[in-house]
């Protein structure tokens, strides 16, 4: 699920639903997919943390904190793109947010 800055990747079948700046966020999307869908596993760019204020890092802590089940990994940036090419999808955002991307596994 990503921000409104991410890239295309023409090879990953994309869903954009980017109305307008900031319609909808991240966090609504995992917000209206936290029922129906059991994540394992939700990586974030650590660069995320020190680029946000610290309500918006509380904000995205708990909605992760909701996926009961799924482990939270933030790390590098570049790491974090270098796993977009085996997604089977990416979900474009409206999102502002600064690295607000996330990459969610399934379980």
């Amino acid at each position: 699920i990503c921000d409104w800055a991410f890239p295309y990747w023409k090879e990953i079948e994309t869903v954009d639903l980017a109305l307008s700046r900031g319609i909808p966020n991240v966090l609504d999307v995992l917000n209206l997919l936290q029922p129906n869908f059991k994540v394992g596993h939700i990586w974030q760019a650590e660069e995320f943390l020190g680029t946000n204020p610290q309500e918006t890092v509380e904000a995205f802590n708990q909605c992760f904190a909701s996926f009961s089940e799924a482990e939270v990994t933030r790390e590098p940036h570049l790491d974090f793109k270098s796993r977009v090419p085996n997604a089977i999808g990416l979900i474009r955002t409206g999102d502002p947010t600064a690295y607000g991307n996330v990459i969610i596994e399934s379980v």
